[in-house]
C-alpha cells in the first residue's frame, strides 16, 4: 500500500516543486547557456527501479566528455572536469532538481537509493545487484546522507579512487540502502528528506544518527562486498 501512496505524493509534489522552483531553476538554465560548455543539461544512463536503464537529468556541472576523462564515473574533490559553475552547484546540489522530472515520469522517487551508473552498479556484490534496486532511486537517499562527504573520502583514502569506491564505500551503501528498504515509511521518507535539507547548512552534524541509531555502522562492516544483507 505504501508505494501506491508514495508515488501520489511523488506526483503531487514534482509538479509542486517544478512551479516553487521555477526562481532558481530558470536563473540557472540562463547562466548555464551564458557559460562553460553552453549546456544545461546532462542526460545519462543509470540502472534504476528492477535494474532497468533509464535516462537521469542533472544539471550540466562537468564538461562534455568527463565520464571518459579522469577517473570516468569517480569524482574527487577538486576535480579539474568541473566547471565553475558546475562547482558551485554540486556543493549545493542544486545540480540535481531536473531530477523532479524524473520522479514526475515515473523513473525516480524523491527518497530511495541513488541510481549509480552501469560501471558503478557492477561493482556491487551479486546479493546487492539483486536487492538494492527493489524499489525506485531516489532524489536523495540515506547513502547520500551518510555518504555526503565521499568526494572527501575518496580524495583523502590511501587507495586508488576506484579501489576507495568499491572497497571502503559501495559495501557499506549497499548496507545502508537496505536498511532502508527493511524501515521504509513514511517517517523515514521525511526525516531523511529533512535530514537532506539539515545537511546542506549543517554538514558537520550527527543528527543522521541521533534520528536513526539502528543504522549499520560502518567499522562494523569488512571492505568488501561480501557483507549480511538479508531482506526478505
Amino acid at each position: 500500500m505504501y508505494p501506491v501512496v508514495k508515488r501520489f505524493f511523488d506526483i503531487i509534489f514534482s509538479i509542486l516543486a517544478l512551479i516553487l522552483l521555477s526562481p532558481v531553476l530558470i536563473p540557472i538554465i540562463i547562466i548555464l547557456l551564458a557559460t562553460g560548455e553552453h549546456e544545461v543539461f546532462f542526460r545519462q544512463d543509470r540502472v534504476g527501479y528492477q535494474n532497468k536503464i533509464f535516462k537521469i537529468l542533472k544539471f550540466a556541472t562537468m564538461l562534455k566528455n568527463s565520464p571518459n576523462m579522469g577517473h570516468g564515473d569517480v569524482t574527487v574533490r577538486n576535480d579539474p572536469r568541473i566547471t565553475a559553475i558546475g562547482r558551485l552547484l554540486r556543493q549545493s546540489k542544486l545540480n540535481e532538481l531536473p531530477q523532479i522530472i524524473n520522479i514526475l515520469t515515473g523513473e525516480m522517487s524523491f527518497v530511495g537509493p541513488r541510481p549509480l551508473m552501469k560501471a558503478g552498479y557492477d561493482r556491487y556484490s551479486p546479493e546487492l545487484k539483486e536487492k538494492v534496486y527493489r524499489v525506485k532511486p531516489g532524489l536523495t537517499g540515506i547513502g547520500s546522507i551518510v555518504f555526503r562527504d565521499e568526494e572527501l573520502i575518496i580524495t583523502h583514502s590511501s587507495l586508488p579512487p576506484h579501489e576507495c569506491y568499491a572497497r571502503e564505500i559501495l559495501p557499506f551503501k549497499g548496507a545502508l540502502e537496505i536498511w532502508y528498504q527493511q524501515h521504509r515509511n513514511f517517517f523515514t521518507d521525511l526525516s531523511i528528506l529533512f535530514l537532506t535539507g539539515w545537511y546542506i547548512i549543517f554538514p558537520k552534524s550527527n543528527l543522521v544518527n541521533k534520528i536513526f541509531p539502528s543504522l549499520p555502522e560502518r567499522n562494523n562492516l569488512a571492505p568488501s562486498a561480501e557483507i549480511n544483507t538479508q531482506l526478505n
